[in-house]
């Protein structure tokens, strides 16, 4: 049953049409924002920002993709137009109308299929080093990611994702730069995230992330959308998905950062959580 726009839950269950159950987070009152995590994360990840934006007066909504953190751990529905769907479902329940869809990384992929496949209530919308518009190499996208990279990526969340999850927070958060400052509770945070979700639902979501292209999505998209990139993303390249997908969008705009890492949003929060912020309120 949905419930009124300004009257938040705290946290709960959405079951799906395929019996899958989407965890979320619902804080707060007032316009509302939904934050969708990338891969292999959860809604955890965007504490800064639910925080930050909660006393700003904003209502905040974040979920766990299917398989990832406390949603159920299955095998099936990992595609983005059912990620995206998925979210849906918890914006459905909750009755959000008028609301700021923001991603991060995959989370940014979700948001582009997701307000293309689904734009009623969506005012605005946010791609932080996201994927789109293609984050494999491919015809159309020459200098994207090498396909053995992301095989070497899928191999290790198969095989070894213990590990290889501790391995790949240093060029998330850009902490193999000189003069980084290494956060290891940041490290361990990512870590534990990962962790939570399942083997097989993160292996089958860098098939998704990987495979999946955007240029139809971006170029449907009617509302006024903000990209925001890290120009030294070792994750998503800013020149092949940020510098790219926002000449794809009718209303883009881009705001790109200078030495940056992927994980801009825990290692500059507050540079984000204002630009963000200015952005949300700017008149459409």
């Amino acid at each position: 049953m949905s419930q009124k726009a300004d009257s938040s839950t705290g946290s709960g269950y959405v079951t799906v049409s395929d019996g899958t159950q989407i965890f979320y987070k619902d804080w707060g009152s007032g316009q509302p924002i939904f934050f969708h995590h990338g891969w292999p994360l959860s809604a955890d990840d965007w504490d800064a920002q639910m925080m930050f934006f909660l006393k700003e007066g904003f209502r905040v909504v974040a979920h766990d993709r299917r398989g990832h953190g406390r949603s159920t751990q299955t095998s099936k529905g990992h595609d983005m137009d059912t990620y995206a769907d998925d979210a849906f479902a918890v914006s459905e329940h909750l009755g959000l109308t008028d609301a700021v869809h923001i991603g991060h990384s995959t989370g940014g992929g979700e948001v582009a299929r997701y307000v293309a496949r689904h734009p009623k209530g969506v005012k605005k919308a946010v791609l932080i080093s996201a994927i789109p518009p293609v984050f494999r190499k491919t015809e159309r996208n020459p200098d994207g990611v090498p396909q053995d990279v992301v095989d070497s990526i899928r191999d290790g969340t198969a095989k070894h994702r213990a590990q290889f999850y501790k391995d790949i927070t240093i060029p998330f958060y850009g902490y193999n730069r000189p003069g980084a400052q290494v956060d290891e509770g940041v490290r361990e945070n990512w870590w534990r995230q990962g962790m939570m979700g399942s083997a097989i639902a993160h292996t089958e979501c860098v098939r998704v992330l990987s495979e999946t292209e955007f240029y139809d999505d971006l170029a449907a998209i009617q509302i006024p959308v903000l990209v925001m990139h890290g120009e030294d993303d070792q994750i998503c390249p800013f020149p092949t998905t940020g510098a790219v997908s926002w000449k794809l969008l009718k209303h883009g705009r881009l705001k790109s950062y200078p030495g940056l890492p992927h994980g801009m949003p825990t290692t500059h929060a507050d540079q984000i959580n204002a630009d963000l912020l200015a952005f949300i309120r700017e008149a459409s």
